[in-house]
């Protein structure tokens, strides 16, 4: 019986591939590709087919610095046009039902104070994660393979820091596992100040495999003028992936900046392109 790969190990493999594909000037074959990772190419394409579900020559593409510049042609979501179609709010990631609630101002301001946030360490498709939930539902996601665990922890307890704190990995892990599965309902518990929850309403909006821009949520929230806050708001979403804010992009195509780690953003646009088209 085959051994399962070690936590992390897909992100690991993929966050080689894009270090390897971004100090080429062209496009690497499938043996290129396999041979500089160490990896035979029939046990190369089947690690990527088995985590992305497209092979590794096609997944490349995806990985590629212009993947976004082609986002924004191809993939470019107006919230409005999200909202019509249903995808907004309510709608679907995938089969993924997200529900969510947002603290109050007043609950806010207070810190996290009388709030009991359970965490614990779960595995995911970009690597280690840390989740945070409370008894309403997910608050926290955090990535830990760029920066490390301590990092991770101590900015996501920064946010809240007068909440107390409790390992409790099977009190979140059912929402977790719907987060990374793709299947059943993730509760969310936005905590945050007024103006940042507008952002991140705006965020769930954008289908996944998808792209918007940081001035398309500025319009979208009412304040064209405010992307340069909108942009601290998207940085500042505690609840990443589930809350997409790596599918905002600058309008020149740019990435931007990503709170866990650019390396971890091209992964998620690279998974979602590649599964949308799939």
């Amino acid at each position: 019986m085959n051994a399962q790969p070690e936590p992390g190990y897909h992100y690991h493999v993929m966050r080689r591939a894009i270090d390897l594909i971004d100090s080429r000037d062209t496009a690497l074959t499938l043996e290129e590709l396999a041979r500089e990772m160490g990896m035979s190419a029939a046990h190369f394409q089947r690690l990527f087919s088995q985590w992305v579900g497209v092979s590794p020559k096609r997944y490349q593409q995806y990985l590629t610095l212009g993947h976004a510049k082609a986002l924004l042609t191809e993939r470019f979501t107006t919230l409005a046009a999200a909202d019509e179609a249903g995808l907004s709010g309510t709608g679907r990631l995938h089969d993924l039902f997200l529900r969510w609630e947002a603290m109050s101002p007043g609950e806010f301001a207070r810190g996290g104070d009388g709030l009991t946030i359970h965490y614990g360490w779960f595995d995911s498709p970009f690597g280690e994660a840390l989740a945070m939930g409370t008894e309403r539902g997910l608050c926290g996601l955090a990535f830990s393979e760029e920066f490390g665990r301590e990092v991770a922890m101590a900015d996501m307890r920064s946010r809240w820091p007068k909440a107390i704190y409790t390992e409790a990995p099977d009190r979140i892990a059912g929402w977790v596992e719907a987060a990374f599965g793709g299947r059943g309902e993730a509760a969310l518990h936005m905590i945050g100040a007024p103006f940042q929850i507008k952002v991140w309403e705006a965020l769930l909006q954008i289908p996944s495999g998808h792209v918007t821009t940081y001035s398309e949520i500025a319009s979208a929230i009412g304040n064209p003028r405010a992307v340069r806050a909108v942009g601290t708001a998207v940085g500042r979403n505690p609840v990443s992936y589930l809350i997409p804010c790596h599918r905002a992009l600058r309008k020149s195509g740019a990435l931007g900046g990503y709170h866990w780690g650019l390396p971890v953003k091209r992964a998620m646009l690279a998974w979602e392109g590649a599964r949308a088209d799939e």
